[in-house]
């Protein structure tokens, strides 16, 4: 991908001069001017840019409240995928950066998140886009009922149409397409950007995915179920209320904070931690505010643990929430008793639409799911088309592609051994060296979905990805900065999966120039990744779909590929 702009090598041997590096390690590349005013980007044709027809409804210049002046572009691509495009108007950098968006999608806003430090992003040179995901609607699956076209999109199609006609829209505006081009989504576009990887290896050279939920179908129907129905007693009640999280929390910190050498309120890596919540069932005359009961003990351990069925057998990765990470669980212990909480409204909303393909159930309630293994495969074999666990990027890798993956420890959504898991999965797929020459794992310590939590969670991710794609600049550390009232508290050093930081013995423990990398000796046990499911981290479990007669018809990857070349 663009070999030419870092120096490639001639016939002869020698190699092209390299161009100017930035101080944050980018190439240091032109600003381009606009070959046209921004008004008439509506009057664009772009007829035959991608798979079905494009309107341009507005172009119009932003000037407030904006670092750098743009052009921006709403229109929409054939049948319902809206779509927002912001163009420099006084120096273009020749970089595309198109954004994902969480949840079920629903709305086009560009949302730069944990890339929105990057120097080209804040300085407002670089051209961007976003898409609804082909629906309009927040986080209500309803939009995918009898729209079985929009389904698609969501899954997959949406993010790859609007990159071709967000490029085709640059091309036109600047007089020449990006000379490179990123993607960067958490959540939900953290399974957007994989998918993007997994399916379309030619769209973007660098991505950064973050916190995916590319095991979608587990993680909104078991995973969270789970959340929600192991916290019920007999009488349909909650055993466990939010007002134990910090009792819980405290309780954990005591057990594991210093085995990382450093009692800093933060576990390194809470694999290494083996708390036990029996230790705070309640003693003889001990204040009930300061201890469990044996069925809230009982609840913590398995909200840590998991889902299984009723034989034990493990319905998704084991570590389903990172000890260390409870004061965030109030995603689904409630404050009080009737609350529903988030991690149901997750379910009933994925499962009465999406999660059983061509067979909508308005009607479901979350005690209608059956914790069990045939109704784990019926599941999630029904809707694999949402899922974006193929583990062999290789096409990827082959077309120069770059891919930072990271996840917050104390993910409350999306548990981190998903992330881990699909990492081995990927090299073991390709291979452990091609793997470390094209991705990188990064795990933030303390730092919840997407940010938040009690970790430094203010960081760059996107500024690593353009400096090896550019440069060949390859990931080190990543800066992490603690900010309370605008004033930065702590910063700290992550390194690339599985170095950890530590504390070299010198000066203030919250600034990140006193810690070094250090890769542990000991690896966790990696049974955490036996589990039903976990021949899906391949790539049978890819599907490719289109609409017959109203109905998805889905058929495995390479069946798609094989009748595609015929």
């Amino acid at each position: 991908m663009f070999a030419s702009l870092l120096g490639a090598s001639s016939a002869s041997g020698t190699t092209a001069s390299r161009p100017a590096v930035t101080a944050d390690g980018l190439a240091d590349l032109p600003a381009v001017t606009p070959v046209m005013e921004c008004a008439d980007v509506a009057g664009l044709d772009l007829d035959g840019v991608t798979d079905a027809s494009v309107t341009i409804s507005s172009a119009k210049v932003v000037t407030t409240d904006v670092s750098a002046p743009y052009c921006e572009v709403r229109g929409a691509i054939a049948p319902a995928n809206t779509i927002v495009i912001r163009l420099p108007v006084n120096g273009w950098t020749q970089r595309y950066v198109q954004t994902g968006c969480g949840g079920l999608c629903g709305s086009a806003n560009i949302n730069y998140g944990q890339a929105s430090t990057c120097p080209v992003v804040e300085d407002g040179t670089v051209a961007s886009a976003t898409t609804d995901m082909g629906h309009q609607g927040l986080n209500d699956g309803s939009w995918a009922l009898n729209n079985p076209q929009a389904q698609i999109d969501f899954a997959y199609r949406s993010v790859h149409v609007t990159s071709q006609v967000a490029k085709a829209v640059i091309g036109r505006f600047y007089g020449m397409r990006p000379a490179y081009s990123y993607f960067t989504g958490c959540s939900d576009g953290g399974r957007e950007a994989l998918m993007e990887a997994q399916r379309y290896p030619d769209d973007f050279d660098g991505i950064s995915a973050g916190a995916p939920a590319n095991n979608m179908v587990v993680q909104n129907t078991f995973h969270h179920a789970w959340n929600v129905l192991t916290n019920k007693g007999a009488d349909g009640d909650y055993i466990l209320l939010a007002d134990k999280l910090p009792v819980i929390h405290q309780a954990v910190l005591d057990a594991c904070d210093a085995l990382d050498g450093l009692k800093d309120g933060l576990l390194d890596d809470p694999r290494q931690c083996d708390f036990d919540p029996k230790t705070l069932v309640c003693e003889a005359s001990q204040a009930s505010s300061t201890c469990l009961t044996e069925a809230q003990a009982g609840v913590v351990q398995r909200l840590h643990d998991g889902a299984t069925d009723a034989k034990g057998r493990k319905l998704e990765p084991e570590i389903a929430h990172e000890w260390g990470s409870e004061l965030e669980w109030t995603l689904f212990v409630p404050a009080r008793q009737g609350q529903t909480v988030a991690s149901e409204n997750f379910v009933t909303s994925f499962t009465r639409y999406l999660a059983h393909t061509n067979a909508p159930d308005p009607d479901f309630r979350l005690s209608d799911l059956e914790f069990t293994v045939d109704s784990f495969w019926r599941t999630v074999q029904s809707s694999s088309y949402l899922a974006a666990l193929d583990p062999d990027l290789s096409a990827f890798a082959k077309s120069g592609g770059k891919l930072l993956l990271w996840h917050g420890w104390n993910d409350q959504h999306i548990s981190p051994q998903g992330t881990l898991a699909y990492y081995d999965a990927l090299r073991e797929a390709v291979g452990a060296k091609k793997a470390d020459s094209f991705a990188k794992l990064y795990l933030f310590p303390g730092v919840a979905h997407c940010g938040g939590g009690e970790g430094p969670n203010t960081f760059d991710v996107l500024t690593p990805v353009m400096a090896w794609t550019e440069t060949a600049t390859r990931p080190g550390k990543i800066i992490a900065s603690k900010i309370t009232n605008d004033t930065v508290t702590r910063t700290r050093p992550v390194f690339p999966y599985p170095q950890v930081a530590r504390y070299d013995g010198t000066g203030s423990v919250d600034d990140a120039s006193n810690f070094v990398a250090h890769t542990p000796h000991t690896k966790p046990d990696v049974d955490a990744y036996a589990w039903v499911g976990e021949r899906l981290f391949s790539s049978d479990y890819q599907t490719w779909c289109k609409v017959v007669d109203g109905n998805l018809v889905c058929r495995p990857k390479r069946t798609w590929l094989t009748q595609r070349a015929a």
